[in-house]
């Protein structure tokens, strides 16, 4: 299987958990706090939702069709007017159609297409395309489950197809005036799936792949689950695995505060 072959089994996965999930919703449910700070669960699905319409805009460009106007505000004015019960079917909808169009890709599209996503410097390949979205749902899924179970995990299917994936967007995640002028490379060692890389934090925050044996002012051992909640922002305190071990630099409170999330 190709790599935008997993991409695309991992979207029609997250597909299928969220909107069975969303499908058991009542009114109070989709009214409940979510795992994203002042959101509360239809509002998430909102979010998810309107990308999922932009996403969809972006993808049909690339391939040349015809759709609906795609602009941003636009399509974030309807979905905030919507009340919590049109947030969930409409996400439900609007997924189900983006899903069902890179499901339908040639194989050629899926080699050659590039999808301009409108905020980055350059077109995305599908593969990257499709991880962006894919991070996007992994994540703000866990927001809605968390509202239910505070002990939710992010699907361990997905999260190998995630780490480290590009297009790699932690720079803009990372907040670094809470450094104070310091500069840090700390070692990240992951498990399931096991990996290894730098973490600098400097001007601007960078992942170093191939950097794992240079100068190291800590490290930090953890799943690779809890590692893609905590520069997502989503590794509080009460929902942290026991078990992760730091040295050095590797502070867990003072990378709480570099990503305090989105």
């Amino acid at each position: 299987m190709s790599e935008t072959d997993t991409v695309i089994a991992a979207l029609r996965r997250e597909h299928d958990q969220l909107t069975a999930l969303v499908g058991t919703f009542t009114g109070d449910d989709l009214r409940r706090p979510s795992g994203a700070s002042d959101w509360d669960v239809s509002q998430v699905l909102s979010h998810l939702g309107s990308a999922a319409v932009i996403n969809l805009g972006s993808l049909q460009s690339a391939l040349g069709e015809a759709g609906e106007p795609t602009e941003p505000k636009i399509i974030w004015d309807r979905w905030n007017a919507m009340s919590p019960r049109e947030r969930a079917d409409e996400l439900v909808t609007a997924d189900t159609v983006l899903v069902d169009r890179y499901e339908r890709l040639t194989d050629e599209e899926r080699t050659d297409l590039r999808v301009d996503v409108g905020f980055l410097p350059f077109p995305l390949t599908v593969a990257m395309a499709g991880r962006m979205r894919l991070n996007e749902v992994l994540l703000h899924g866990w927001d809605v489950r968390v509202a239910f179970d505070r002990a939710a995990l992010l699907d361990p299917e997905t999260v190998p197809v995630v780490l480290n994936g590009e297009p790699n967007l932690i720079g803009w995640l990372g907040k670094t005036e809470v450094l104070d002028g310091r500069s840090l490379d700390l070692q990240v060692i992951t498990s399931e799936p096991e990996s290894r890389f730098t973490l600098r934090l400097a001007e601007k925050v960078e992942v170093l792949l191939d950097d794992v044996s240079g100068r190291s002012d800590g490290s930090i051992r953890l799943p690779a689950e809890a590692w893609l909640r905590l520069v997502a922002g989503r590794l509080a305190a009460d929902r942290t695995p026991a078990g992760i071990e730091t040295t050095g630099a590797a502070d867990l409170d003072l990378l709480r505060k570099v990503f305090p999330g989105y």
